[in-house]
This record gives structure tokens, C-alpha cells and sequence, in this order.
């Protein structure tokens, strides 16, 4: 795979090489790495926190910041491949921090200290002799090679041959500058054309040379964002293996590494041993444990439809999918809640607005609509629950109108209202049933066989949200196909591990069924 110095897997030309290893190396952020020490070095972080500690050996933190690399170059490589919108985007510092107004500070500097120069007489020209010298390798970089237009901007921007003229009163500051423009209106993606002809009609040169930098970059960026494009689908043709690879590597460096994955499956296998316990408990225990790993490692994948991602550390081998999980998780709570509200409605007002298909997807609408935003922390469900249940009661009084019923009365309304309200409360009966129909029904799709394309048969109660259901569903399922085929062989290991106390916990082993 080309990124970060691994050998290829596939015949690429040498830019995208370097592209990709470059922007390989820019996602390796801090807060990349701060993840890496939190989730494989627990037990040297809290060691280093005691008084009388002392710093790690200096080989660990290799290992540490070894590691910490492999699983940034994993992650990198996981997004790519699994999301087909990604793409790189320029970072702007906040306006208000140090850094930014140190950055615009120093640049505007530097801007006034060539405008003077330009100004001067006679004019000074070292700084754009500098700038064009940059702006000739960046338009270099986004050619493959030697080809006539590479010759023609070396032979164009050639510094030598400018300062010869510079020296003569003879150089053309402005006419080197609409040259550049020219050449990079026809290197430029669509998207920058609207760019470029707000550069052609600026006319005073050191903002046009100001403007020619920032669209350069922009430039850049959609070249890195159509190296990784064409780099994907090599990607995810290795993926599985490469993933595989580079986490071996991060847990030959890191013995500990799987420490939060072992108390996922942990926690899994201890529930399956109790249940088992409690159907049969005048029964003799076998000596060896009759779980099915696969069995264990679903419900354990089921756990992440109601994890903590606030407080909660994920599992090693999810650290990829963290996100994507977190939103399909809020998605699903949402899709619950309307579930349940049109439960209620159903149960207390169905038989008088039976006939009204337009009906029940304007309370849908209303619902999803009133309850965007309920996972954050500042939402406030019980006052959201209370409007949708007053404008449930208006939009049905007004179907009931326009059809010659009588409307609710009061009574029907406040005591609609109150079921509504009643929804955020912990363990309410109704969000209990749709959370275990909505789970049975994510098991179902984990449990498919992998030659079955049909989807399985949507739980009661469930009608009204099955579209956007089948298609989290299929987002779950991806994931976690996707993980059983990486990290299937890790898991068998730890299974052995948990359940007969096998010592070889170093190496993988493929016994567990990745469908």
C-alpha cells in the first residue's frame, strides 16, 4: 500500500506515491496520537502518574510512538476505504487564537514589505523573485514529468534569466504574474474557475500574487483529494489484509493492546455463561464451555447500539469505526423515539384518524424535525416531547375537521400529551419494546447469510420508520462485516484465551467464522 513507506501492493505512478504518503503523514494529529496513548498504553500512563515513578524506558516510548503511527496510518487508510466522501480539507486557525493572529500578523507583514519594495525606486525585486521561484515548483508538482508544458514554465519562470532582466529595467512583474494565472486556469480542476477569473481581474500585483497563493493551495488540495480518489479502489482491495498487518504490528509493540477489546468480549461471555446458567441450574456444568464464539461476538457488536461514546473507551479493534458508529447510534435513537410516538398514537387515536396515510408522515416529519439534536447534552427532551405531542393534537383535530369528525377533546389531548412526555422517562415500557424489537431486528441482519440479499422481515411497530431502519441497518451490518473480516483471527485468539486458557495470545489464529 502506498502510505507512509509500506511497499506497494499495486503499480502507481510516483506522484501518487508521494502524495499519499504526504498527506498520510498530515492526519497523524495529536489528538490521533492522544487516542493511541489512551487506548494501548493504560498501564504506563498510570504508572508515570505516581509521585515516585519515573519516566518510561526509552525503547517503550519508541514502541509507543511506533505504534501510535501504525494505527494512524491504519485509520487513514480505513477511511478512504470505507467512506466514499472522504477528502481532505484546509484547516483555518480560530480568528481569536494566538496562533491566528501571529499567522496574520506575519503574513500581512511580509505582504507590506513587498508592496513597498515594488514601490520603491528603483523597485526591489529579491521577494517576488522568491515567490515566483515557489510558485514554479508548486505548478511543477502537479505535472508527471518532463512534458512540453513542464519545459515551457521552466523556461517562462526561469529565476536566472528574470533577474537578468531585472537588472536591465527590463522584467515584467505583472506580465509573469498573468502568465501564472493562465497556466493555472488550465491545471485546475472546475470547481476553481470562478477563482481564477476573480485573480484575472485584480489588478494590483501583490494582491494578485497574495491571491495566486491561496488558490494554489486550494489547487493542491484538490490534487491530494484526486490522488486519494484513485488510490481507493486499491485500497479497499487490501484493505482486510492491510489492516490485519498493521495491527499485528501495533501489538507486537504493544503487548497490552488489546486490553479494552478482551473486557468487550469479556463482558459478552460472562453474560452468555450466566444465561446458560439460568435456564438450566440443576444441570452439571461441562468442563469446556458450549458458547458459540460467533454467537458472543454478535452480542457484543449489538452492545455498541447503546455505548457510552461520551465516557466509554471503545474496544481497540473499533477505534477506526468510532465515529461512524456514534452517529449510527444517534440515528437510531432518533428513529426509536418516532417509533414510539407513533406507537402511542396509533394505540390512542388510530381508530378515528384510520384512512389518513397523509397523516401519519406529517407527525412523522413533525417528529423527526422537533427532536433533531436529541443526543447533545444541552437538548431538552421532555420540552421537545411535549410540542410534538401539542402538535400531534392540532394536526389531527385538523384532519379530523377537514373530514366532518369531531375532534379530541380535551381529555384525549392531555392524556396524549402525557404518554408523549412519558417517553423520557429511564426504563418507559414503550421505549423498552421498540430498543428490543430494533435490536432483534439489527441481530437478524447480523445473523444473514452472506448469499441471502434480501433483508429480513421488519419487527411490529416498526412500519413507520422500516426505510431509514433498512438502511442504518446496512450501514451496521458493513461495519461489523468488516471488522469480523480483519479482526476475526485476533478475536478467535482472545476467545481461546477467555474460555480455555490458552497461553498463545501473541499469535493470530483464522477459527472464527468471519460471516
Amino acid at each position: 500500500m502506498p502510505l507512509n513507506g509500506e511497499k506497494q501492493c499495486v503499480n502507481e505512478d510516483q506522484q501518487s506515491d508521494s502524495e499519499s504518503s504526504r498527506f498520510s503523514q498530515s492526519m497523524a494529529s495529536p489528538s490521533d496520537y492522544e487516542c493511541s496513548r489512551q487506548s494501548f498504553t493504560s498501564d504506563f500512563s498510570s504508572k508515570s502518574s505516581s509521585p515516585a515513578s519515573t519516566s518510561p524506558p526509552r525503547d517503550v516510548m519508541f514502541d509507543v510512538m511506533a505504534a501510535a503511527k501504525n494505527l494512524s496510518d491504519m485509520t487513514l487508510a480505513h477511511e478512504i476505504a470505507v467512506n466514499e466522501n472522504f477528502q481532505l480539507k484546509q484547516t483555518a486557525l480560530p480568528e481569536n487564537s494566538l496562533a491566528g493572529q501571529v499567522k496574520r500578523v506575519v503574513h500581512q507583514a511580509f505582504w507590506d514589505v513587498l508592496e513597498a519594495d515594488l514601490s520603491a525606486e528603483p523597485p526591489q525585486y529579491e521577494y517576488a523573485f522568491r515567490l515566483f521561484e515557489e510558485i514554479r515548483e508548486i505548478l511543477l508538482s502537479f505535472l508527471t514529468g518532463g512534458n512540453r508544458l513542464h519545459n515551457q514554465i521552466c523556461e517562462v519562470l526561469d529565476i536566472d534569466l528574470i533577474r537578468q532582466q531585472a537588472e536591465h529595467s527590463a522584467v515584467d512583474i505583472q506580465g509573469l504574474a498573468n502568465y501564472v494565472i493562465n497556466i493555472m486556469g488550465k491545471m485546475c480542476a472546475p470547481v476553481r474557475d470562478e477563482d481564477i477569473r476573480e485573480l484575472k481581474a485584480t489588478t494590483n500585483i501583490v494582491e494578485m500574487l497574495r491571491q495566486i497563493f491561496r488558490v494554489l493551495d486550494l489547487m493542491r488540495m484538490d490534487m491530494t483529494n484526486f490522488v486519494i480518489r484513485n488510490i481507493r479502489p486499491h485500497i479497499q482491495h487490501h484493505l482486510v489484509e492491510y489492516e490485519r498487518n498493521k495491527f499485528q504490528e501495533i501489538l507486537e509493540e504493544t503487548p497490552n493492546a488489546f486490553s479494552q477489546t478482551t473486557e468487550w468480549l469479556k463482558e459478552s461471555i460472562d453474560e452468555e455463561l450466566l444465561s446458560e446458567t439460568a435456564v438450566s441450574p440443576g444441570t452439571e456444568q461441562s468442563p469446556t464451555p458450549s458458547l458459540s464464539p460467533l454467537l458472543v461476538l454478535n452480542n457484543c457488536y449489538l452492545k455498541l447500539l447503546q455505548w457510552d461514546y461520551q465516557t466509554k473507551v471503545l474496544p481497540e479493534t473499533l477505534l477506526t469505526d468510532g465515529t461512524r458508529l456514534q452517529e449510527l447510534t444517534e440515528k437510531l435513537n432518533q428513529l426509536k423515539m418516532i417509533a414510539c410516538l407513533s406507537l402511542i398514537t396509533n394505540n390512542m387515536v388510530g381508530a378515528i384518524t384510520e384512512g389518513l396515510p397523509e397523516l401519519a408522515n406529517r407527525l412523522k416529519r413533525i417528529s423527526a424535525v422537533l427532536l433533531e439534536g436529541m443526543n447533545k447534552e444541552t437538548f431538552n427532551l421532555k420540552e421537545a416531547l411535549n410540542s410534538i405531542g401539542v402538535q400531534t393534537c392540532a394536526e389531527v383535530n385538523k384532519a379530523l375537521k377537514e373530514r366532518g369528525s369531531p375532534t379530541l377533546n380535551a381529555e384525549a389531548q392531555a392524556n396524549l400529551i402525557g404518554q408523549f412526555s412519558s417517553l423520557g422517562e429511564k426504563d418507559n415500557p414503550v421505549c423498552t419494546l421498540m430498543d428490543k424489537r430494533i435490536r432483534l431486528y439489527m441481530k437478524s441482519l447480523l445473523c444473514l447469510p452472506s448469499t441471502q440479499k434480501s433483508m429480513p422481515p421488519m419487527p411490529g411497530g416498526l412500519g413507520v420508520i422500516h426505510q431509514e431502519l433498512e438502511v442504518l441497518g446496512c450501514q451496521y451490518a458493513n461495519i461489523v462485516n468488516l471488522n469480523k473480516q480483519v479482526y476475526g483471527p485476533f478475536y478467535a485468539n482472545i476467545f481461546r484465551k477467555l474460555l480455555f486458557q490458552d497461553e498463545a495470545v501473541g499469535k493470530t489464529d483464522a477459527s472464527l467464522p468471519t460471516n
